[in-house]
């Protein structure tokens, strides 16, 4: 499967998995409340014992001579060493937007405060002076969220990209392996049911795993 579905199905897994929103806003704090009257302790109930967990269940054979199969392209990317990589990377650039912003909204809460509290009694030239920054700081935040944006959606796609370009020649060894002549995706959801034997998702995490392994050095 070399079309568009599989490359919307890891541009929507990443997105799902890495990008949560930049500026999130915060809740407002909640008023606090009269301290409750105390009541006596209720004597605490026992604890239920644990149920045993239970066993992995062993995974499903390829049934013998099946001809097609189906891939679950979010597996891939969450279980797979690069997959895990990529979602890392955007994670960490979200992180590092999120803080500036957060750095650069500080100031302007500052400035604001500042404004609120003294303004009244500056001089003329101060006031303008503070209102020009205060606006300053506005316009360049959200110049700046723009940018944080568009630059977190580059790297989405540039990570989206390099992992087709592993996976895709992977899959196609895998489905060749085992005889398929059709790849569903999973997430597609075109079918009820399916045997999960025929799931070749775990084979293409194995297969990329070992080929993102370092070589050993001969001694």
């Amino acid at each position: 499967m070399k079309g568009s579905a599989l490359a919307a199905s890891i541009a929507l897994a990443a997105i799902t998995l890495g990008a949560a929103p930049v500026f999130a806003q915060q809740p407002p704090a909640a008023p606090a409340q009269p301290p409750a009257a105390q009541t006596p302790p209720r004597p605490a109930a026992p604890a239920p014992s644990a149920a045993p967990a239970p066993a992995p269940r062993p995974p499903e054979p390829f049934p013998v001579g099946a001809k097609v199969a189906f891939i679950n392209p979010q597996a891939i990317l969450q279980q797979s060493a690069d997959g895990k990589a990529a979602i890392a990377r955007i994670n960490a650039l979200i992180q590092k937007k999120q803080k500036e912003g957060e750095d650069k909204a500080k100031l302007l809460q500052g400035n604001q405060q500042k404004l609120q509290t003294s303004g009244s009694v500056m001089n003329e030239a101060a006031r303008s002076q503070l209102e020009k920054e205060i606006d300053r700081q506005q316009k360049e935040i959200e110049r700046f969220q723009q940018d944080a944006q568009a630059e977190i959606n580059d790297l989405q796609q540039e990570v989206q990209n390099d992992f087709l370009k592993k996976v895709n020649p992977v899959l196609e060894q895998v489905a060749k392996e085992k005889g398929v002549e059709i790849v569903l995706n999973a997430e597609a959801q075109i079918f009820a049911w399916a045997n999960m034997g025929l799931d070749l998702s775990p084979d293409i995490v194995k297969k990329l795993d070992a080929a993102s392994k370092p070589a050993a050095t001969p001694k």
